[in-house]
């Protein structure tokens, strides 16, 4: 196996050494597909926010940014920030030039907001209360068509874990910048707010969602089965969005479907765009 030519992943970790399920959820599924594609994948963990660890852009074919806690406001600034959107440049800069070898990126929840506010994409702001659980988010006619979401129903379930959002589309900049919005967040009649943005293609290499495709049911489950994290929900959402939480997790259809589609799509487009070059 290992005669076969390496691919190498930089997972780059926002979660500023906050206990998480997505990073181990990002492994999961990069060791799944090198398994099943018999691939020389093998990837690299930077701890970006913590120790302000960024990778050098030719070094890595594929990059895949995480979730994290906090305001993605408030980084505006800061050194590892300046160091990440450095290397997203870089990126960007990379795959404008004639090279036949292009570098796919994934930004994950935290990542999304922050490039929503690099690119002038919408308003970022609090949201009223975190939005928690597995939640149905819908496609855009764009995001019906792009190959990332093949085989994924509409609307499809995923966990959605966050403070804060991405609400606002400025149609204009998406125009300007030939950036495509994919996916907005579930349709509330009853509530007078507007509707999250939850993926966004950047451009041909780069997509990301607001949403947490990496989560597996059975770590989700783990996780809120600790009974200071069932007391949080509970304390927080109510017994009923709990049960229906643990309920929504056990459905093959949800979000399991979720973990091993939308993720293994984006490395099926990197890793065929990797080998043809």
């Amino acid at each position: 196996m290992n005669d076969k030519p390496e691919i190498k992943v930089a997972i780059l970790d926002l979660y500023d050494g906050i206990a998480n399920e997505g990073m181990r959820g990002f492994q999961e599924i990069l060791k799944r597909y090198r398994e099943k594609n018999s691939l020389n994948l093998n990837y690299t963990i930077f701890d970006v926010r913590k120790k302000c660890e960024v990778p050098e852009y030719d070094d890595f074919d594929i990059y895949i940014v995480s979730g994290g806690p906090g305001s993605p406001i408030d980084s505006e600034g800061s050194e590892w920030e300046k160091k990440y959107f450095n290397l997203v440049d870089k990126l960007e800069d990379h795959n404008l030039s004639n090279t036949t070898q292009k570098k796919h990126a994934f930004f994950v929840c935290h990542s999304f907001q922050i490039m929503c506010r690099k690119y002038g994409l919408g308003d970022i702001n609090l949201r009223r209360s975190p939005s928690f659980g597995v939640l149905p988010v819908h496609l855009t006619a764009d995001g019906r068509t792009d190959l990332v979401f093949d085989n994924m129903s509409d609307p499809f379930y995923t966990v959605d874990s966050r403070s804060w959002q991405a609400i606002n589309p400025n149609h204009k900049r998406f125009e300007e910048l030939g950036m495509q919005l994919l996916a907005i967040e579930k349709e509330r009649p009853h509530v007078d707010l507007p509707r999250a943005m939850m993926a966004i293609r950047f451009n041909e290499y780069f997509i990301s969602t607001q949403f947490h495709p990496e989560a597996d049911a059975q770590g989700i489950k783990n996780w809120l089965s600790k009974e200071e994290k069932k007391k949080e929900v509970i304390d927080e959402h109510g017994m009923a969005k709990y049960n229906e939480m643990l309920e929504r997790l056990d459905d093959p259809d949800k979000i399991a479907h979720t973990q091993a589609t939308i993720i293994p799509n984006f490395l099926d487009q990197a890793v065929l765009s990797w080998q043809e070059a």
